[in-house]
C-alpha cells in the first residue's frame, strides 16, 4: 500500500511593520517538512489585520484554490492559528484539509515525545486545541442530514455525538492533568534531593537547533564521561523534547547538573508552551542559564527575543545568564572569544568548551571558601565526603585528629563549621 504524500501551500498574512514574515515562512516550511509534507507553493499576502472570517482576503481564497489544484496539493497551511469558524469556512470553500501552525508543531512534538512526561504534555496539548474546534463543526456536522425533514432529526443526533465527543476529551484532559501533577510531584522530590546535597544546576535554554544538546555531550566527553550518557542530537528542528539532566564532573571534585530543556520557536502555542510548564521549571530553578544562539543565522536576535519572551511566560526571571554564540565557525566570526558574559564558540569542533567551562566554574562556584579544618579520627565520614565533594588542598595527621585545607561550597563550610579553625 502506497502511502499517501502528503503536498502542501503555505499561506501567510503579512501583516504591518512584521519584519520577521520572511524568516516565519521559511520556518514554516521547515516544520512542514519535519512532518514529511513536500511544500508545493507559497500565498502570501499583505493585510492590515487578519480577516476574522477567512484569515485571508475573499479573493485569496480563490488563488489559493487555483494554485492548489494546479500543483496537485492535497493539503493547505495557514501560517497563524486558526479559530474554529476559521477553519470551517476555509474547509468549505477550498474543499480540502486545513491545518494551521499550531498543529503542525503539535504533530512534531507528538512525534518527537519520547518520554512518558512528553507525551502527556504533547496529548494535553492538542485535546485543548481541539477542544474549541470541535464546537466550532457544530455547523457542518448539522448539514450532513440531506433534506430539510430528515435533516433536522439527523443535525440531533450530529449534536449529541458532539456532546459525547466533547465529554470524552474533557475526561481525557483531567485525566492527563492528574498524570502530569504526579509527574511534577516526582520532579520536585528529585530537585529537593538535588538541592540538599547543593549541586549547582545550570540550564541550557535556547531557540530550537540552536546546538544545546551538541554542547552537553560535548561537555560529557570533555570531562570524560561515557557516551551511555550522550543525548540524543540532530540538525533538525526539535530534536530533544524530554529534559535531560545530567552530572557535569570536574577535575577538582566540583560537579554541577546540566539540563537540556527543549527548544523555541516563534509563534510557539500557548497549550504547549503550558503543558511543558513543568519541564522548563527546570530552567527556573537553575543556578544559571546557558542561552544557546545560532549566530550563524540571520534571524538570531529574534530568535532570542522570542526565547526571552517565552521563558517570561513560564515565570523564568532574573536568573544569571551566560550567552554562548554557537556555530561562530559558519558566521565567519572569531572564536573562541569571551566578552563579559557573552562567548563565541563552534561546539561541533570542540572550540570554545574550555572557555565555557571556566565561565561557568567563576559563576556558579563563585561562593566557595578555603579554609582549615581539623577533624577528629571518629569522623572518617566527613574526611571521606570531604575527599567526594570538594576539593583537599592538604592533609596532615595530627593527634587530636585530621587537619586539612580545603575548598568547598559555604553549605558544606556552614554544615561543618564547628570543625573550622581558620581560614
Amino acid at each position: 500500500m502506497d502511502l499517501l504524500i502528503e503536498k502542501a501551500i503555505l499561506v501567510g498574512v503579512q501583516l504591518q511593520k512584521d519584519i520577521h514574515f520572511d524568516y516565519e515562512i521559511e520556518e514554516l516550511r521547515n516544520l512542514a517538512e519535519a512532518c514529511d509534507v513536500e511544500v508545493v507553493g507559497e500565498v502570501t499576502q499583505n493585510l492590515d489585520r487578519i480577516n476574522p472570517s477567512h484569515y485571508v482576503g475573499t479573493g485569496k481564497v480563490e488563488e489559493i484554490k487555483a494554485l492548489y489544484e494546479e500543483a496537485g496539493a492535497n493539503l493547505v497551511i495557514f501560517n497563524d492559528e486558526l479559530g474554529p469558524s476559521q477553519i470551517r469556512n476555509l474547509e468549505e470553500e477550498l474543499e480540502c484539509k486545513v491545518i494551521d501552525r499550531t498543529l503542525l508543531i503539535l504533530d512534531i512534538f507528538s512525534r518527537r515525545a519520547k518520554t512518558r512526561e512528553a507525551q502527556v504534555q504533547v496529548e494535553l496539548a492538542q485535546l485543548q486545541y481541539m477542544l474549541p474546534r470541535l464546537v466550532g463543526l457544530r455547523a457542518s456536522l448539522g448539514r450532513q442530514g440531506g433534506s430539510s425533514g430528515g435533516g433536522y432529526q439527523n443535525r440531533g443526533a450530529g449534536e449529541t455525538k458532539l456532546e459525547l465527543d466533547r465529554r470524552k476529551i474533557e475526561d481525557q484532559i483531567s485525566k492527563l492533568r492528574k498524570e502530569l501533577e504526579q509527574i511534577k510531584d516526582q520532579r520536585v522530590t528529585q530537585r529537593k534531593q538535588r538541592t540538599k546535597k547543593g549541586t549547582p544546576v545550570v540550564s541550557l535554554v535556547g531557540y530550537t537547533n540552536a546546538g544545546k544538546s551538541t554542547i552537553l555531550n560535548e561537555l560529557l566527553t570533555k570531562t570524560g564521561q561515557g557516551e551511555e550518557k550522550q543525548v540524543f542530537e540532530k540538525d533538525m528542528l526539535f530534536a530533544t523534547l524530554d529534559t535531560s539532566v545530567r552530572q557535569i564532573r570536574l577535575e577538582d571534585n566540583k560537579s554541577f547538573l546540566l539540563a537540556d530543556t527543549v527548544g523555541f520557536v516563534s509563534k510557539l502555542p500557548h497549550h504547549l508552551v503550558n503543558a511543558f510548564r513543568s519541564t522548563l521549571e527546570e530552567a527556573r530553578n537553575a543556578d544559571l542559564l546557558l542561552h544557546v544562539v545560532d549566530v550563524s543565522n540571520e534571524e538570531y536576535r529574534h530568535m532570542m527575543d522570542v526565547t526571552n519572551s517565552t521563558l517570561q511566560d513560564v515565570g523564568v526571571e532574573g536568573i544569571p545568564t551566560l550567552f554562548v554564540y554557537n556555530k561562530a565557525d559558519l558566521a565567519g566570526i572569531p572564536y573562541p572569544k569571551v566578552t563579559g558574559d557573552a562567548l563565541w564558540i563552534a561546539a561541533k569542533e570542540d572550540k570554545g568548551l574550555n572557555e565555557l567551562l571556566e565561565l561557568i566554574k567563576q559563576r556558579i562556584f563563585s561562593d566557595h571558601v578555603t579554609c582549615r579544618m581539623i577533624l577528629p579520627f571518629e569522623r572518617g565520614d566527613i574526611v571521606a565526603y570531604l575527599n567526594e565533594y570538594a576539593t583537599i588542598e592538604e592533609t596532615e595527621y595530627e593527634e587530636n585528629g585530621t587537619l586539612l585545607k580545603v575548598e568547598l561550597s559555604q553549605a558544606d563550610y556552614d554544615r561543618f563549621e564547628e570543625f573550622v579553625i581558620g581560614k
